[in-house]
C-alpha cells in the first residue's frame, strides 16, 4: 500500500499515533520545584525594583536570593512549592514572591495559571495588578494576627480565585520567612507547659441554651444598622448609596457554630445515629465544625458550584487558613438538641487532617459580607466569630520528651507529597460514592443494550422512549448535577502529562471524569466513538432533547445536500489538530482556544456566564434545531479526538443487507446524523450509535428487505397443500405423513 492510496482520515490517525509514541518517549525533563523551572524565564528588576540577578537555589529550601551587585536584597520563591495553590480550574496557580530581610514583601507577580478568569470577561492585567498590590505587606504582622491585617481586595466574578491567590502568598511567605529567619521570625516549636487533647469521654448538655452559655455553642448575630454602619466606612461612596433599606434592628444574620469533631458535641447536636455517620466520615486526624445560619444573608452563597469553594466563609487559627470545598461539605437535616433554634442553614465542614489546624486552641470563622453597587461589581466586608473550646471537653497529656534539634524543612518530601495526594484522591471518591453508584448504573445499562441491540430495538416506540429517559439523566444528571463532561482538554492534559512525566494522581482527583475515559477507552475497540458522543455526552444530549422539541413544534429540519455535508465534516478534524498543535507549545492557550466548545457554558456553568459566551452556545442550539446535533457534526473537536483511535474498532456490531444502499436507501435519509453514505455503508467516524437504522433493519413497516420477506413467507404459507386428512390405519404411506408446522 503507498502512501497516496492511505484515505485522508487514516493519514491523520496514523501522524496523530506518531506523534504521541515520540511525546512519550521523550526523556522527562520536570525539574525538582517549579522555582527552577520557573525562575530562568523571570528578570529580577521586575520582581524587585533596583535587583540586578538572581543567586544559585538553596539545597534545603526551593528559594533563591535576589541580588543587586552582591548583595542579597530578597528571597525569591513560588508559592506552589510550599502550599497547594489550586483553584477553580484544578490547577496550581504559581505566584513567584520576593520577601526581604525585615519579612516584608517585596515584589510578587503572578507567573503562570489555568483559572477561567480571562474567559469571563475579567482583564488578567487587573488580576495581575492586585497580586502585585502585595508588595510591602509586613509578614511579622501576618503572623501575629494569623494573616488578616490586610484587606483583601476582592474582584467580582473572581472572588475564588483571589482568595486562593491571597491564601497561597500569605502562607507560603510564612512558611519561607520562619525557615530563614527573617525579621525575626523562626520556625514553630512545640510550646512549653501543659499540653491538651480532646476527652471523647466528656458530655456535652441536651439542651441549645446551655450549649450557648457554656462555650459549646459560639455565636455572630449582625443587625442590618451594623451592616450598614461597616459599608459606611468603606472610601466607595457606592457602598453607602446602596445601603440596606430594612429596619436597622432586622436580622441580617444569626450565625453559631460549634466544634463538632468532639464526640460529646456531635451526639448532642446531632443525635446517635447522624454523629456515628459523621464519624464514619472524617479520617483519622479529621475535624469539624457545624455551622447554623438564618436571617438575610447566607453564610453560603448562591454562586456555589460543584467543584468550587465556599467564598463566604474562612476558618483561621494562627498562620493557617481553611477554605471548604464541596467535598468537605454536608447538610445536616435536624437537630436533636432541646430548644434548638428554627435555622435557614445548616451544615457540616469537615477539616482535614494536613490542613495543620489544632482543635484544641482557639480559632475564628471569618465571614465575607458582599454588597452589590454595579451590574457586575461588589464591595465586600469581613466579619469575624471567635471559637475557643471550653476547658471542660479537654484533658491535659505529658509533652513527648525533646526530639534533636534538627535543621527545619520547609519544602515536603516527595513521598510525604504523594501520600497527602494519596489522601486527598481516596477521600474524594468516598465522598462520590452514590454519583459513582449511579454513573456506574448507567455504563451498565448502556452496555447492556449494546450488546443485546437486537432485542432492545425490537419495539421501535419503547425504545425511542428509552433512549429519550437515557438523554435526558446523561443531561440532568450526568450534565448538570455532576458535571461529568468530558472535553478536549482533558486529552490535551493527558498529552502534557505524559511530556512532563506520567501520574496517576491528578486524574483520579475527579472520580467521575476518571471514570468515563476508561469506558471511553473500552467503548472505542467496541462500538467507536459513538457510545459517548451519542448516549453520554451532556450537550450531545441537550442538542438532541431540544432537536426533538422542535420536531413535536414543527420547527422544518434541513438536510444539507450530501456534497456540502461531506466537506463540512473535516472542520472538526481540523479544529482539533490546531488545539493540539497549540497545546504542544502553551497548553494555557489551549484551553482558552478550546471555548470553541460550548460545554463549560451550557453544562458546567449553566449559561451564567458572560454574553458572548451565551450568545455562542445559545446559537449551536438553535442551529440544532433545524440541523440535528448540528454542532456534534461539524466543529466538535473532542468527537474528532475520539473518531481518530476508534479507527481500531475490532467489531462491526451494526447489521446491514446486501440491498442497503443499492437499491434501498431509506436508512441512509433517516439517519439523524447522515452518517450513512448513499451507497450504504456506515460512516464509524460520524455514527452516533443512536441504533436508529437497527431499529429500521427489523422494521416489517420500513424495511424493504423485511417486508419482502414476510410477504414470501405469507405466499408460502398461503400456497401450502391443505390438510386432507390422515389416510386410514394400514395405508402404505400413513408413516410418512407428519403434522404440518406450525
Amino acid at each position: 500500500m503507498t502512501l497516496s492510496s492511505l484515505s485522508p482520515l487514516r493519514l491523520l490517525s496514523a501522524l496523530l499515533l506518531l506523534v504521541c509514541l515520540l511525546l512519550t518517549e521523550a526523556p522527562s525533563a520536570a525539574a525538582q520545584t517549579l522555582l527552577q523551572d520557573l525562575l530562568p524565564d523571570q528578570t529580577a528588576s521586575d520582581l524587585v525594583p533596583g535587583a540586578d540577578s538572581f543567586g544559585p537555589i538553596r539545597d534545603d529550601l526551593a528559594a533563591a536570593p535576589v541580588l543587586k551587585g552582591d548583595e542579597t536584597v530578597a528571597w525569591a520563591f513560588v508559592t506552589s512549592d510550599f502550599v497547594g495553590t489550586t483553584g477553580y480550574s484544578g490547577k496550581p496557580i504559581h505566584t513567584l514572591v520576593a520577601v526581604d530581610s525585615d519579612a516584608k514583601i517585596a515584589g510578587v507577580r503572578l507567573v503562570k495559571h489555568s483559572e477561567p478568569i480571562v474567559l469571563i470577561g475579567i482583564s488578567e492585567a487587573k488580576v495581575r495588578a492586585l497580586v502585585e498590590g502585595y508588595k510591602g505587606l509586613d509578614l511579622v504582622a501576618e503572623a501575629r494576627s494569623g494573616g488578616t491585617t490586610h484587606e483583601v481586595d476582592i474582584i467580582s466574578g473572581a472572588t475564588v480565585t483571589v482568595m486562593v491567590i491571597d491564601d497561597s502568598v500569605i502562607r507560603s511567605s510564612l512558611k519561607v520567612a520562619r525557615a530563614l529567619g527573617l525579621g525575626g521570625l523562626a520556625p514553630e516549636v512545640a510550646a512549653a507547659g501543659p499540653r491538651y487533647e480532646i476527652d471523647p469521654a466528656v458530655l456535652a448538655p441536651a439542651d441549645w441554651a446551655t450549649m450557648e452559655g457554656d462555650g459549646t455553642l459560639r455565636r455572630l448575630l449582625l443587625d442590618v444598622g451594623q451592616v450598614n454602619e461597616a459599608f459606611a466606612a468603606n472610601p466607595d461612596i457606592r457602598a453607602t448609596q446602596r445601603a440596606l433599606t430594612e429596619a436597622p434592628d432586622t436580622t441580617f444574620i444569626d450565625m453559631q457554630v460549634a466544634l463538632m469533631s468532639v464526640p460529646g458535641i456531635g451526639r448532642a447536636i446531632l443525635g446517635e445515629a447522624a454523629d456515628q455517620n459523621l464519624r464514619s466520615w472524617l479520617a483519622e486526624g479529621d475535624q469539624a465544625i457545624a455551622v447554623f445560619g438564618g436571617g438575610l444573608y447566607s453564610f453560603k452563597g448562591s454562586g456555589y458550584v460543584r467543584g468550587g469553594i465556599f467564598d463566604r466563609i474562612v476558618l483561621i487559627q494562627d498562620d493557617v487558613s481553611v477554605r471548604f470545598r464541596d467535598r468537605d461539605h454536608r447538610r445536616i437535616n435536624a437537630i436533636a438538641a432541646e430548644g434548638a433554634p428554627d435555622f435557614a442553614e445548616m451544615d457540616l465542614f469537615r477539616i482535614p487532617a494536613g490542613a495543620g489546624f489544632d482543635p484544641t486552641k482557639p480559632f475564628r470563622l471569618q465571614l465575607l459580607v458582599q454588597r452589590e453597587v454595579g451590574p457586575i461589581e461588589k464591595l465586600f466586608q469581613t466579619f469575624e466569630l471567635g471559637y475557643e473550646l471550653p476547658q471542660q471537653y479537654l484533658r491535659q497529656i505529658t509533652p513527648p520528651a525533646p526530639a534533636p534539634e534538627a535543621t527545619p524543612v520547609a519544602t515536603p518530601t516527595a513521598q510525604e507529597e504523594t501520600q497527602a495526594q494519596a489522601e486527598l484522591w481516596k477521600r474524594i471518591w468516598l465522598d462520590s460514592q452514590a454519583k459513582i453508584v449511579v454513573l456506574g448504573i448507567m455504563l451498565v445499562v448502556l452496555t447492556g443494550v449494546f450488546f443485546f441491540q437486537h432485542y432492545a430495538v425490537r419495539n421501535e416506540r419503547r425504545f425511542h422512549a428509552f433512549r429519550m429517559i437515557y438523554l435526558a439523566l446523561t443531561l440532568i444528571v450526568l450534565g448538570w448535577m455532576f458535571n461529568a463532561q468530558l472535553s478536549v482538554v482533558n486529552i490535551m492534559a493527558l498529552t502534557g502529562s505524559l511530556v512532563t512525566g506520567f501520574s496517576w494522581q491528578a486524574f483520579l482527583l475527579d472520580p467521575l471524569t476518571f471514570i468515563l475515559w476508561f469506558a471511553v477507552a473500552a467503548a472505542l475497540l467496541f462500538w467507536g466513538r459513538g457510545a459517548y458522543c451519542g448516549w453520554l455526552c451532556p450537550f450531545g444530549a441537550l442538542q438532541e432533547l431540544t432537536n426533538q422539541v422542535a420536531r413535536k413544534l414543527r420547527i422544518p429540519q434541513w438536510t444539507l445536500p450530501w456534497g456540502l455535508h461531506e466537506r463540512l465534516w473535516p472542520i472538526k478534524y481540523m479544529i482539533f489538530l490546531a488545539l493540539f498543535g497549540v497545546s504542544l507549545a502553551s497548553v494555557e492557550q489551549a484551553e482558552r482556544l478550546a471555548e470553541v466548545e460550548p460545554f463549560k457554558t451550557a453544562i458546567i456553568l449553566n449559561f451564567v456566564r458572560a454574553w458572548p459566551f451565551v450568545a455562542y452556545a445559545v446559537a449551536l442550539l438553535v442551529a440544532g434545531l433545524f440541523v440535528e446535533r448540528f454542532y456534534c457534526r461539524y466543529l466538535c473537536p473532542l468527537g474528532a479526538a475520539l473518531a481518530i483511535p476508534a479507527r481500531l474498532r475490532m467489531f462491526d456490531w451494526l447489521k446491514r443487507y446486501h440491498e442497503c444502499g443499492n437499491p434501498c436507501q431509506i436508512c441512509a435519509h433517516e439517519c439523524p446524523v447522515q452518517a450513512i453514505h448513499p451507497t450504504g455503508e456506515i460512516n464509524p467516524n460520524e455514527c452516533v450509535n443512536c441504533l436508529h437504522c437497527q431499529v429500521l433493519y427489523q422494521s416489517p413497516k420500513v424495511c424493504p428487505v423485511v417486508i419482502k420477506k414476510l410477504k414470501r413467507r405469507d405466499k408460502l404459507a398461503a400456497s401450502a397443500v391443505p390438510n386432507l386428512g390422515r389416510p386410514p390405519a394400514g395405508h402404505p404411506n400413513a408413516a410418512r405423513i407428519t403434522e404440518p408446522s406450525t
